[in-house]
């Protein structure tokens, strides 16, 4: 592995540190940005200080109009656009439509492509991922798929309800996880103002980081042409497969921006603030907080990129990106937990950003498999290389 950046790396990674700070940053007290995420208007507008700086949909191919970035330059990019929890809103890059431009670019025909991809890299559309159910349906288990899928001549008619899916509201296109009736799995593709898609409630969650929030659907006798099915029938769990992968791995180094955000301001913090006779880094208590902190950072930082590296030799990554997603949640939420313990009562108010990145983060832990599965996943992996039965 080669850990040096280019010339041209790091004047990117220098060109999206300063888009950040001095357009993106100025903006985080918005008004704009409610209980749900930043509405459409604030959204519109950072997508537009994207635009104009050259860096909007990056990890798009270049075909589709972004900057055709590999895994590799991704996770420099986006380490520098999570610095800011609204960058990677503006930049385009933010769960789901991060992982949906990715999977469409994979799977979609050029029909599909055209009609949902190419105004969705342009910033105009968002889409949402509909798969996670209520109990007793798929959650951390997918296999539990209960959302049903009947075939009615062309059309495909779909019934189910699907719970905590990101940015259902204001989504202009769904990607829907059903089952068909032999109970393979199969994804497909519906524009949201569809008659037979209800958009039930808002989902009230500890993070507002996401645009559009999380929503409770419920899909009545929704028909979708069979010339809407994504990719091939029966192939839905293999295609999740082609999307939670990377997303994964996205995830942690979005969340890496925001840790190392977290870990600057309590830095500061300790180098300034004073008690019992001298500044707090200086109290071993607090100084051994940051020097974990570094550590838990470059710990995230190095299984980003090792995962990186590995999908960009063209391997599938799952084993990788399930060991960074859970290194990376855990290395990550310690970090701004410390952070919130430093800065004291600075880091459960919101005079600074912290307690924020701590409320959006936890769920970090959970969603795109919570820490237990990949570890049990893992583990079953390790034991059938060493040839256990």
């Amino acid at each position: 592995m080669e850990f040096t950046l280019s010339t041209a790396d790091l004047e990117l990674q220098q060109r999206t540190r300063e888009f950040i700070a001095q357009k993106i940053i100025p903006l985080e007290s918005d008004p704009r940005h409610g209980a749900h995420g930043p509405d459409e208007s604030l959204r519109q507008e950072l997508i537009e200080l994207a635009r104009e700086a050259g860096l909007l949909t990056p990890h798009a191919s270049v075909e589709m109009g972004g900057l055709g970035l590999s895994h590799r330059q991704k996770a420099i990019v986006f380490e520098e656009a999570g610095y800011s929890r609204l960058g990677p809103t503006a930049m385009n890059i933010h769960a789901p439509d991060e992982g949906n431009i990715h999977l469409m670019e994979m799977i979609a025909s050029e029909e599909h492509k055209e009609r949902w991809l190419r105004p969705q890299v342009q910033g105009k559309i968002r889409s949402c991922f509909a798969m996670t159910e209520p109990a007793p349906g798929a959650g951390a288990d997918p296999s539990m798929l209960q959302t049903t899928a009947v075939r009615d001549g062309d059309d495909f008619v779909i019934n189910g309800r699907k719970w905590y899916i990101t940015g259902a509201y204001g989504a202009t296109y769904v990607i829907i996880m059903a089952k068909l009736e032999d109970g393979s799995a199969t994804m497909f593709l519906s524009d949201m103002n569809q008659p037979g898609i209800e958009l039930v409630r808002h989902m009230d969650a500890m993070d507002n980081c996401f645009t559009g929030g999380h929503a409770v659907i419920d899909f009545k006798d929704l028909r979708v042409p069979a010339s809407q099915v994504l990719g091939e029938l029966g192939r839905g769990f293999r295609y999740a497969q082609v999307r939670l992968a990377p997303a994964r791995l996205t995830h942690c180094m979005r969340w890496l921006g925001q840790a190392r955000r977290a870990h600057d301001v309590a830095t500061e913090y300790a180098r300034t603030r004073e008690a019992f006779g001298r500044v707090l880094g200086k109290h071993e208590g607090v100084g051994f907080m940051l020097a974990d902190n570094d550590m838990d950072l470059q710990t995230s930082r190095l299984h980003v990129w090792h995962t990186a590296w590995v999908l960009d030799q063209g391997e599938a990554g799952n084993f990788e990106s399930s060991r960074a997603k859970v290194v990376c949640s855990e290395a990550q939420w310690r970090v701004v937990d410390r952070c919130v313990q430093i800065l004291g009562g600075q880091g459960v108010t919101g005079e600074t950003p912290v307690m924020r990145i701590f409320m959006d983060m936890r769920s970090f832990r959970i969603y795109d498999g919570p820490s237990e599965v990949h570890r049990w996943s893992l583990a079953r992996k390790i034991l059938s290389a060493a040839g256990a039965v």
